[in-house]
């Protein structure tokens, strides 16, 4: 079993002991989930940005920042899951 497996990739359920069947996504589904996950990676880095943190961390500047950040996470995650669904 592969350590990691692309988000976009056929293959994504190799790593994944919970959820056994997927369908398979189209050319534009994959395309536009991985949209929606750099979309969502270039505003957590922006928000590093506002608070002056190191964008390779975890920390963030403020209990504001970090909840705008757990707020994104959720809103990638479940907008890959309308795209998946």
């Amino acid at each position: 079993m592969p350590d990691h497996v692309e988000s976009s990739s056929d293959n994504r359920t190799a790593n994944n002991a919970v959820r056994h069947t997927y369908r398979a996504l189209s050319e534009a589904e994959k395309l536009k989930m991985q949209q929606v996950k750099d979309h969502g990676a270039a505003f957590i880095e922006l928000l590093h940005e506002i608070g002056g943190t190191d964008p390779s961390g975890n920390r963030f500047a403020s209990r504001d920042l970090s909840l705008a950040n757990t707020h994104a996470e959720d809103a990638v995650m479940r907008a890959v899951r309308h795209i998946t669904a």
